[in-house]
């Protein structure tokens, strides 16, 4: 208790929620520990906060991003599964188990998840990227996985990965010249991307095939709007 006393942070959030429910106060000080990184210690100390009230969507929600960033896959499909059930009207949860269910090899699924998720939210441009990378993991439907990625650069034109998705979606289809031109409108918004950078010279037959990049942890899965940025949907996958 008196590591997490000791972040000036945790303590904006302990004063905002004094008089809650001591339940929410233990989803609040995960969701900080999450957001400073530090997941590991954020399950550890939501599972008991879950065990003590399984009713709690947020903290459903809450624990499947925790386990799908600690790269648990089962146990993130059984989190959003459960804050699903609670909660059906939110997407995030639908887009979790979407994203929980492709890593999983279970693609029909995933596929479905992800457009729920699109028909709860379908201005948001989050869950049209998801249902694209849905289908490019399952390798089918490609044109549909071009038109939902565009969908979510009209919806995001400055959001970097969305290009980035397209480019990819592109590529599949076989469209080279608009990939390369999706590819690049990513790296001139985000120049540093190196993931971005190997496809666009793949492309440009600069290099043989993709390098695997693990998902940084700094990248927040489906968290709401008004979250710091970033917010990534998916990694930047090779």
């Amino acid at each position: 208790m008196t590591e997490l006393a000791s972040s000036p942070a945790l303590n904006q959030t302990e004063a905002a929620v004094a008089f809650a429910d001591p339940n929410d106060l233990g989803i609040a000080r995960s969701a900080a520990l999450f957001e400073h990184l530090q997941p590991e210690k954020a399950a550890e100390l939501l599972t008991p906060v879950l065990a003590n009230r399984p009713e709690s969507a947020p903290g459903w929600i809450l624990m499947a991003r925790i386990r799908l960033a600690l790269d648990q896959v089962e146990p993130a499909l059984d989190a959003a599964s459960r804050a699903v059930d609670l909660a059906p009207e939110d997407p995030r949860p639908l887009a979790i188990a979407s994203r929980a269910l492709t890593l999983l090899g279970r693609h029909e699924e995933a596929m479905t998840m992800a457009y729920r998720a699109v028909v709860v939210e379908p201005k948001n441009p989050l869950w049209h990227d998801r249902v694209a990378w849905a289908l490019l993991a399952a390798d089918r439907q490609l044109g549909d996985a071009e038109q939902a990625a565009r969908t979510a650069v009209g919806l995001d034109p400055n959001e970097a990965h969305y290009y980035f998705t397209h480019g990819v979606a592109l590529a599949a289809l076989g469209h080279v010249d608009q990939a390369r031109q999706a590819l690049m409108t990513s790296l001139r918004l985000e120049p540093g991307n190196p993931v971005a950078r190997h496809r666009l010279d793949v492309l440009n037959g600069e290099a043989v095939a993709p390098v695997a990049e693990k998902r940084k942890r700094a990248w927040k899965l489906f968290g709401r709007k008004g979250d710091s940025k970033p917010v990534r949907p998916e990694e930047y996958r090779p």
